[in-house]
């Protein structure tokens, strides 16, 4: 039987799926503890809730880079079967980034879900960084790029369009401090990140951009991890005000919060599966729900309603969730 979401995305079906949370860490202890928490969320909600990106970039004190690199090939191959690891190399322009590479994707590439390209200012560095991972034999693996500089959010566009970039993110303190100045501080804060002119416009163009393109925006981080609630309201305005589909974590603590944000509503999901399941047996036909008239269109935002209350944890009506319970929807996130 073909699946719903082939039949509603069509040549989409395999982008713009992830986790809605993307959790990094960088110092051992911390990294361990965060695919312990990854496989507990897993078995509590049945699904894998956020990726771990084990953190080479800041993680890695100088001059034992190369440990580094050893020490998260352990860590991938030690992980769960079922664990979605991704790994953040150097920029390409720092000496241990063809090292990096070499020694992560070229050991545990197949493991791995993604490899994050900080500091990506065109589409050269893309083509780089898609060479390496080429030459250590992991042609395998899409790449998350960080858009951290006013010059890489002017060149985003053409970014998101490489076919091998999976996710671009916003690094919103590298791209505050780019400015030498003329951004405040307090735009780098919880509020003032949603307020100042520039840092607006760059979550902006690159959230269009994914959209575009087909990709995944991926949201900066929240430095103030200890406000629960702040961080809430940080990740649902990120969401629903800006076009994010993701965010980043950096304490356990984030999240949960980052979840519940991105999650849809018990309402939303439940007209999304009412409506789908009229569709269904339609045959796909348009119909009337509600006195409104749904079609296709109206189908495809209903159906990622229901794919995003999967990836967050949500239970689905048991009249949808058979979808997602198939070989198809379960690998639909390692497939992208």
């Amino acid at each position: 039987m073909t699946h719903p979401r082939d039949i509603l995305l069509g040549a989409q079906a395999r982008t713009g799926v992830l986790p809605v949370c993307d959790h990094y860490s960088g110092v051992e202890a911390r990294m361990r503890k965060s695919l312990q928490l990854q496989a507990e969320l897993t078995r509590q909600f049945g699904a894998c809730v956020f990726d771990v990106t084990l953190d080479c970039e800041d993680g890695a004190p100088v001059g034992g880079e190369a440990e580094h690199a050893a020490l998260v090939v352990e860590l991938v191959r030690g992980a769960a079967a079922d664990a979605r690891v991704g790994v953040r190399v150097h920029p390409v322009d720092h000496r241990a980034f063809e090292a990096d590479v070499a020694t992560i994707a070229g050991s545990v590439g197949a493991r791995l879900a993604h490899v994050m390209i900080p500091k990506c200012e065109s589409v050269a560095d893309v083509e780089r960084a898609a060479r390496a991972l080429d030459a250590a034999g992991a042609r395998q693996l899409p790449l998350h790029v960080l858009i951290e500089s006013p010059g890489a959010v002017n060149r985003v566009f053409d970014i998101a369009a490489h076919p091998r970039v999976q996710s671009v993110s916003f690094g919103l303190m590298d791209f505050v401090s780019a400015h030498g100045g003329a951004i405040p501080a307090e735009s780098m804060g919880i509020e003032g990140q949603f307020a100042h002119p520039h840092v607006v416009r760059a979550k902006l163009e690159i959230a269009s951009a994914c959209h575009a393109h087909g990709k995944v925006p991926s949201h900066s981080v929240v430095t103030e991890f200890k406000d629960r609630e702040a961080l809430k309201r940080a990740a649902s305005r990120a969401a629903r005000e800006f076009g994010y589909t993701r965010m980043w974590s950096i304490h356990p603590d984030q999240i949960r919060p980052i979840l519940e944000a991105f999650a849809p509503t018990e309402h939303e999901v439940e007209t999304a599966a009412k409506v789908l399941e009229a569709a269904s047996r339609a045959d796909w036909a348009p119909i009337a729900y509600g006195g409104k008239l749904e079609d296709r269109a109206s189908y495809r935002y209903y159906w990622q309603v229901l794919e995003r209350a999967h990836r967050t944890g949500r239970r689905l009506p048991h009249e949808v969730a058979e979808w997602f319970a198939a070989p198809h929807a379960l690998n639909e996130s390692r497939d992208t």
